[in-house]
């Protein structure tokens, strides 16, 4: 057995950087024709949707999921595409705050990035997975959509909500050989956790998780992988912890 999308038309969000740029080369690496987005204006030339997946094509949209324009004509543009067979609503933002401190602009956009967009993308790309009786879905939420701390309040609101609207939707969608995850993924060694904490919080933090380490992109990709290919079959409304044990200490 083996994982193989060729052929398939894959959807990630927030593809330029971290885990979404990881699930995005990998599904490139296997195949895949992608739709990809992000922040930025245009793709990276290091990046897939720069023309350098090995097979099949990339299309890029900079998109600000903050704005309603910029979303909406997102959502208008994939109404043009005939399959969609996987989405990745993987696209995120956080802003910490004590809860009597956290401004409303805050709440507005972690919910318009972190809940409202894989709504608003789940409502678009259902009905072309329904014509072709085939679809997975998954929706990249956190651990702290499980469990949660200080200055988290917006933040785990945004992924809680998010593992509610997979739960419904995939109860929607299964009858139609659409199956709906999500995929909640612990401490991630990315840039931009290089760039908020030093060695020695790293060192600290890797300390407190069963494994010893902190995840790597590719930890999460892999699952995503896994849930989003022709190997699932029956797995959907579940929410798969990628965190090395850290929820169970």
């Amino acid at each position: 057995m083996k994982i193989d999308f060729s052929g398939q038309v894959v959807l990630v969000t927030g593809a330029t950087r971290g885990i979404g740029k990881q699930i995005a080369e990998d599904f490139a690496v296997l195949g895949a024709q992608l739709i990809l987005t992000g922040t930025k204006k245009g793709p990276s030339e290091s990046h897939p949707a720069g023309g350098r997946a090995e097979k099949g094509r990339s299309d890029f949209y900079g998109v600000d999921f903050t704005d309603e324009d910029s979303t909406g004509r997102f959502i208008e543009a994939l109404a043009q595409y005939e399959r969609i067979d996987v989405c990745v609503n993987n696209a995120g933002i956080n802003r910490v705050n004590y809860v009597d401190e956290a401004r409303v602009e805050d709440w507005d956009d972690i919910l318009a990035v972190n809940l409202k967009a894989p709504f608003l993308i789940t409502r678009a790309v259902s009905p072309v997975m329904k014509r072709n009786g085939y679809g997975r879905i998954i929706n990249i939420s956190s651990v702290y959509g499980i469990i949660s701390r200080e200055k988290r309040s917006i933040y785990s609101a945004s992924k809680f909500g998010l593992r509610g609207l997979t739960v419904a939707v995939s109860n929607e969608l299964a009858r139609h050989n659409i199956l709906v995850n999500a995929v909640s993924p612990g401490f991630v060694l990315t840039d931009l956790t290089r760039g908020i904490l030093s060695e020695e919080e790293m060192t600290a933090l890797a300390a407190q998780i069963p494994a010893g380490r902190l995840a790597v992109p590719s930890d999460v990709s892999r699952v995503v992988l896994f849930l989003a290919s022709a190997l699932n079959t029956y797995i959907t409304g579940q929410n798969i912890i990628v965190d090395g044990g850290y929820v169970n200490v």
